[in-house]
C-alpha cells in the first residue's frame, strides 16, 4: 500500500514538472504475463493462502521473484529498468540469504504496528539471525499514519527507478535521460 502511494505522488509530478502521462499509452512491455503471475504468486502465499506449508510458501516467494527477474529481463529497453532490476535484486539477495523471507528489524516491526500472526507465511518478519540484515525492512512508517508498513533500501530503490522513469517517457523536465539505459 505504501508502496503504491509513493508511485502515485511519482505519477503527480509529472505534470508538475511538464510531463505529459499521455505519453504512458505508448509504452508497451513485452511479456506482461510473467509481472502478473510473479505478483499473483505474492499475493496468493502472502494474503490468500498464508497457511499451509512454510517450504511451499517460501518456494513460491522465491520463485514469484524469478518471474518478475525474467519480465523486467524481458523489457530492459525500458528506460531506467535496470534501476529497478538493482532493487529487485537487493530485496532477492537478502530473501534468498534468510531462507525465502525478507528479514525485518523487530524494531521497525513495531514502529509500524505491523502484527503477524504464528502459522501464516509472513513474506516480511524477524528472523533470529538475520544474513544481511541491513538490505532487509529496517525502516518504518509509523503506526500513527495509516499507510505504515516497514520497507528496505531495495524498496527505495525500486520507487526511484519508477519515478526516473516515469519523467523519461513522460519527457518531463526532471527526466535523466543519460542514466536511462546501461551501456550496452
Amino acid at each position: 500500500m505504501l508502496i503504491g502511494l509513493v508511485l502515485l505522488l511519482c505519477l503527480a509530478t509529472v505534470p508538475l514538472a511538464r510531463g505529459s502521462l499521455v505519453a504512458l499509452a505508448d509504452l508497451r512491455f513485452r511479456v506482461p504475463w510473467l509481472a502478473l503471475l510473479g505478483i499473483g504468486a505474492q499475493i496468493l502465499v502472502i494474503s490468500v493462502v498464508p497457511e499451509g506449508s512454510t517450504s511451499l510458501h517460501h518456494a513460491v516467494h522465491l520463485i514469484s521473484y524469478g518471474l518478475i527477474a525474467a519480465f523486467v529481463w524481458a523489457n530492459r529497453h525500458v528506460p531506467y529498468v535496470w534501476l529497478a532490476a538493482v532493487g529487485g535484486g537487493l530485496n532477492l539477495v537478502a530473501i534468498v540469504a534468510n531462507g525465502g523471507v525478507m528479514p525485518a528489524d523487530p524494531d521497525a516491526l513495531a514502529a509500524a504496528g505491523v502484527q503477524q500472526q504464528a502459522g501464516e507465511f509472513a513474506n516480511s518478519t524477524a528472523v533470529a539471525h538475520p544474513h544481511l540484515a541491513f538490505l532487509g525492512d529496517v525502516f518504518a512508517v509509523p503506526a500513527s499514519l495509516p499507510v505504515s508498513n516497514v520497507y528496505s533500501v531495495g524498496d527505495v530503490v525500486l520507487v526511484v527507478a519508477a519515478m526516473l522513469a516515469l519523467h523519461c517517457l513522460c519527457g518531463s523536465r526532471l527526466a535523466l535521460r543519460r542514466f536511462a539505459t546501461p551501456i550496452a
